[in-house]
């Protein structure tokens, strides 16, 4: 039950966090590096197609220029069809995955003026692309594309980050209740172990009393030393469990600074001495594992 509780939690925890990651990165997504080197294959894609249809498989293309965040350019040698640029262009973005909306340019590479260009929204104009059918100089020209900027946050963005803090506020709130839950199905037997753990047990026919350290087995009473009496509680609260010796050892040590394997061994055949005459107690040992103590009869 604890587990799927906690499962739960991370699992809604998990899902907030990647709704709130979607959001901010698709705010980022035009000026990320993966949008550039989109873009750049887009471009060089263009440059290809444009050549081949002149005839020309073999010549060069000049690498993609980033002049900015927002638009890159590549340089043509040869002459290319100002007409074929719109359709093998968008066909190359779309390729890519880029929907952002984009102007295109035609420069001349000496002087850099413009000589042809057009806007994506000319793609779906009745009028058709600009320039289209106009005489093209040869030579040497620059294909420029600047993609628009991103819009404006929105308010249902900034409500986005509103419903992520309140996520993460509810998701808190059900980890407290979880944990409250889980705390409640703790077995009765456990939580007045751990309630009376600094009051007097008695352990089948032995009375341990856990204020004064010390213990009385048969009429008989004994003094023990601190960690004694810290395994023994520790056993008393587990009552016939098997407790491995990695539990023991950072129970009864750990909290001290001192962790000494051959540790727990010692102290276990303490306490059997100790105990040897109670019939109704026994500390058994798991080979390899651990130790339980055997209580022939409840707590009480």
């Amino acid at each position: 039950m604890k587990k799927v509780g906690v499962g739960m939690v991370l699992l809604l925890v998990g899902l907030l966090f990647t709704q709130f990651a979607r959001s901010v990165s698709a705010e980022k997504e035009t000026y990320g590096t993966g949008f550039a080197r989109k873009a750049n294959l887009a471009l060089r894609r263009t440059a290809h197609t444009l050549l081949r249809q002149q005839g020309d498989s073999t010549s060069r293309i000049a690498p993609v220029q980033q002049i900015n965040d927002r638009t890159f350019s590549i340089r043509l040698e040869q002459s290319f069809a100002y007409d074929g640029i719109p359709t093998l262009l968008q066909e190359s973005l779309e390729l890519y995955k880029i929907g952002t909306p984009y102007d295109v340019a035609v420069l001349d590479c000496t002087n850099g003026e413009v000589q042809l260009g057009y806007t994506f929204y000319d793609l779906k104009s009745p009028e058709g692309v600009a320039c289209s059918g106009r005489v093209q100089d040869k030579g040497c020209h620059t294909l420029q594309v600047t993609f628009s900027a991103p819009p404006a946050a929105t308010p249902v963005a900034a409500s986005n980050w509103w419903a992520g803090a309140l996520g993460f506020l509810l998701a808190g709130l059900m980890g407290l209740v979880w944990y409250r839950v889980a705390r409640a199905r703790v077995p009765v037997e456990v939580r007045e172990a751990e309630s009376t753990q600094d009051s007097d047990l008695k352990l089948g026919q032995t009375h341990f009393f856990v204020t004064d350290q010390s213990l009385t087995v048969a009429g008989k009473r004994h003094n023990l030393t601190y960690r004694e009496a810290k395994l023994l509680r520790l056993f008393a609260m587990h009552p016939n469990q098997l407790l491995e010796r990695e539990f023991i050892l950072k129970s009864v040590w750990e909290d001290e600074g001192i962790i000494v394997g051959r540790s727990v061994d010692v102290f276990v055949s303490r306490l059997r001495k100790l105990l040897h005459n109670d019939p109704t107690l026994r500390i058994a040992s798991v080979h390899g594992v651990g130790y339980r103590l055997e209580v022939h009869s409840k707590i009480t």
